[in-house]
């Protein structure tokens, strides 16, 4: 029986977690929101993990509010770096493994090509620095762990682009939504899967903190999901395109995130749903709820 610890265990990531988490028997799973478990306090996070035996931890928790962070420095700071080492000193202690979740906004989006996990990181927000720390606070440690590095999220769960492009297209009759930033929707229970998968492989963890890329497959910019939401879900509303510049925001965001998941396709043979296909499941079990 392998013990794991699901931390952020009521956003969009651990929602889908915990509904999969009934396929694998063997593994005796703790899902944790700040209730049970603030992992901003070392001494808690040690004393769950040892008390509870933990083999692994998959982090999904974050601050991901990435316009507020530009003022919430600190808060992003204590959640995204801090509350990182407090997981990997337990790690250390007990001997657990770590799977991180990371984000496409550690890069700058200067990149015009699929964003391989070697290139260089020079994130441009508050939200994206922290999180960048917090990945080179996992990989400096020298456990057993991985950084996986997604974009676009969204789920049936939580608060996402897809249900507030559903809200606003039932409210308007037009709506305009950014065309010039382009990336790849990530539908949160694909991830979860291959996550799962990951955790459920033989043999070890990458020792030295492997990094890689999970997003769904295709290229869109914003406009072009919100038009597929639109579609999908049979909702009349004109979505306009319109530039960065015409909706000014408090955070910068990559104007390009397309991310490169060759690497984790190889490594675990995988197969990655087209990110369309994905967003129509989606918003058909949205439908049915």
């Amino acid at each position: 029986m392998m013990n794991i610890l699901v931390t952020g265990a009521n956003g969009q990531l651990g929602s889908e977690l915990k509904l999969q988490a009934g396929d694998y028997p063997h593994c005796k799973f703790f899902f944790t929101d700040v209730k049970e478990l603030d992992i901003c306090n070392i001494q808690d996070v040690l004393t769950y993990v040892r008390s509870n035996d933990i083999d692994l931890i998959i982090n999904c928790a974050a601050y991901t509010a990435v316009d507020k962070a530009e003022t919430d420095i600190e808060k992003a700071r204590l959640i995204n770096v801090e509350a990182v080492k407090n997981l990997v000193k337990a790690c250390e202690s007990e001997k657990a493994k770590l799977i991180h979740v990371s984000t496409d906004y550690v890069y700058n989006g200067e990149y015009y090509k699929p964003l391989s996990e070697d290139m260089k990181v020079s994130p441009i927000g508050v939200y994206g620095v922290t999180k960048q720390e917090g990945e080179e606070v996992v990989i400096k440690a020298g456990i057993e762990s991985i950084v996986i590095r997604t974009s676009w999220l969204y789920s049936s769960y939580g608060n996402n682009f897809v249900k507030t492009m559903m809200r606003l297209g039932a409210e308007r009759d037009d709506l305009g939504v950014i065309f010039d930033q382009v990336g790849t929707p990530t539908y949160a229970c694909d991830l979860a899967r291959v996550i799962l998968q990951i955790m459920n492989r033989e043999g070890r963890l990458d020792a030295a903190g492997k990094i890689y890329h999970f997003s769904n497959e295709g290229v869109a910019s914003w406009y072009d999901f919100a038009k597929e939401i639109m579609d999908c879900a049979g909702i009349v509303c004109e979505v306009r395109p319109i530039k960065t510049e015409d909706y000014p925001t408090p955070a910068q965001r990559p104007h390009y995130s397309v991310l490169d998941k060759t690497k984790i396709k190889c490594d675990f043979r995988i197969e990655i749903p087209y990110w369309k296909d994905s967003l129509k499941k989606c918003i058909e079990l949205m439908s049915k709820r």
